[in-house]
């Protein structure tokens, strides 16, 4: 077994655990998960750069010499949002644990009811019909005669300038010339 096919075995790995470890009730876990996952996706981003080379400056050898900057550009975007969204994580649990003196994400009465409620709709929206002659249902907007955006003019409100350019092309430009 070579390098490229132990890491990418390692990576596979660390994918499985992450997700898993996102699957559990409890904050901490769920930490850990996703950190095992910004691993895995530093390491796939290690994998997909191919082989070493120089470094991508200008004049220091030929295109074909060169590592591709992508993958490592990548990567340390890849470990800012990691950072950001682990420190994210790490204040969501000190306060979970500061109100409830626990970190695991319990069910309250609020979340079985939307549960319930949920499978109730998909009964109901798996019976209706969408026919040509119930165009209500495709908007958000269902008994409303115009359109929730009302477009002023000058001739709404008298403080309102009309003369902003249009950007067409069979109007002049603002100053004064065509396009």
């Amino acid at each position: 077994m070579n390098a490229s096919t132990t890491l990418i075995v390692i990576m596979g790995v660390l994918f499985a655990a992450g997700v898993y470890a996102m699957m559990e009730r409890s904050l901490t876990r769920v930490l850990i998960g996703f950190l095992l996952l910004g691993n895995a996706t530093n390491l796939l981003l290690l994998i997909v750069m191919g082989a070493p080379g120089i470094a991508p400056f200008f004049g220091s050898g030929d295109a074909s010499e060169m590592s591709d900057p992508l993958p490592q550009a990548l990567t340390l975007t890849a470990i800012v949002i990691t950072f950001a969204v682990s420190a994210f994580l790490l204040a969501l649990i000190y306060r979970s644990w500061q109100l409830g003196e626990a970190d695991t994400v319990e069910d309250d009465e609020t979340d079985i009811a939307v549960r319930e409620r949920g499978a109730e709709e998909d009964d109901v929206m798996d019976d209706e019909e969408f026919g040509d002659d119930n165009n209500d249902l495709a908007t958000d907007f269902v008994g409303t005669d115009t359109s929730p955006i009302t477009v002023l003019h000058a001739r709404d409100f008298a403080g309102i300038d009309d003369d902003a350019p249009v950007d067409t092309p069979d109007h002049p430009t603002p100053n004064g010339g065509e396009r």
